[in-house]
């Protein structure tokens, strides 16, 4: 009874956020600069050819009618037509689907191999003069660091000094997987640096509580050695906030493929939505949206799951003791 109860909320608080969320990006497209018809007419279209465009696509109608019958549509897993290729949206989104999934794990995958052991070290080794100090400092520095900014000099430097890794050379996996993962290392690579420093800030702030526990004090006088101790009491106790962190960071990378797709110019979902945005195609920007949204929703929920396997006291099905 207490697990239907809680699948019934949570299935009620996500629907409604869903909700809102499309209420917000509807009305968001509607009131960029520059709507569809001067995108596409240009800026001498007369009024007669824009009334025309927006008649064909039935932009000529009130907004609250043109948000139901896009609701009405999505509910039944219709997304629209794209405006400028006339294609269904959802073809197109589930053709590029397997590059930003790609991408999205890839780059999960650099974080969770190189935060975790850099969270450890920075926590073990703290002190002045240990690797405490130097891992703080990159820490801090790819927070600091916008993904456009980084990326764009990645491009640069790797398109200027020709270092081995060709930019832009994307090709399917299935077609050629060697030359697939060497396309994908530096969009990987750049994608997870945030994500590397909040994973390794997370999990020094997590090692450090738990090294003050008296386990681990007991372990030390006992004569265990550094690694076992580290193995079997710091990361087991402290996988909680970096493995919620870690699911976080996952619907996070998929919002920031946006840009690093953008940038180096692989055909995913985020490069997609970006020329939507500039050509104003609303149907395409609202689904990827929408899309987002839903993504983030349900890796909150698998999120909540596994932290209640991982430590039942904390899970989201534990009764309260009177």
């Amino acid at each position: 009874m207490r697990l239907l109860m809680w699948w019934s909320g949570r299935a009620l608080s996500s629907a409604a956020t869903l909700l809102g969320v499309s209420v917000l990006i509807f009305a968001a497209v509607r009131l960029m600069p520059g709507g569809f018809a001067e995108t596409v007419l240009g800026p001498f279209a007369t009024a007669e050819q824009k009334a025309e465009l927006a008649a064909r696509y039935g932009l000529d109608q009130p907004v609250f009618l043109q948000y139901g019958h896009w609701l009405g549509a999505v509910a039944g897993g219709d997304f629209g037509i794209s405006m400028i290729s006339r294609q269904p949206v959802g073809t197109e989104i589930l053709a590029r689907l397997p590059v930003t999934a790609e991408l999205t794990v890839l780059a999960v995958a650099v974080s969770a191999l190189a935060g975790v052991p850099l969270g450890v070290l920075t926590a073990v080794r703290g002190r002045p003069g240990g690797g405490g100090t130097a891992g703080r400092l990159l820490s801090g520095l790819g927070v600091s660091v916008p993904e456009f900014v980084l990326g764009s000099l990645v491009v640069f430097v790797f398109s200027r000094y020709a270092l081995g890794l060709e930019v832009g050379a994307w090709v399917p996996f299935t077609r050629d997987p060697g030359a697939n993962l060497a396309a994908m290392v530096l969009p990987a690579a750049v994608l997870s640096v945030f994500a590397i420093s909040v994973t390794a800030r997370t999990t020094r702030d997590a090692v450090l509580g738990v090294l003050v526990e008296p386990y681990v004090t007991a372990a030390v006088g006992r004569g265990e050695s550094p690694w076992f101790i580290v193995r079997h009491h710091i990361l087991r106790n402290a996988a909680t906030p970096v493995v919620t962190l870690l699911g976080t960071i996952t619907a996070y990378l998929l919002g920031g493929a946006l840009i690093v797709e953008h940038v180096f110019n692989l055909p995913g979902i985020g490069s997609y939505i970006v020329q939507a945005v500039g050509r104003r195609d609303y149907a395409v920007v609202q689904a990827g949206v929408l899309l987002a949204a839903a993504v983030f929703i349900v890796m909150n929920v698998l999120i909540d799951l596994l932290v209640g396997v991982l430590d039942p006291r904390l899970g989201v099905l534990a009764g309260r003791r009177s």
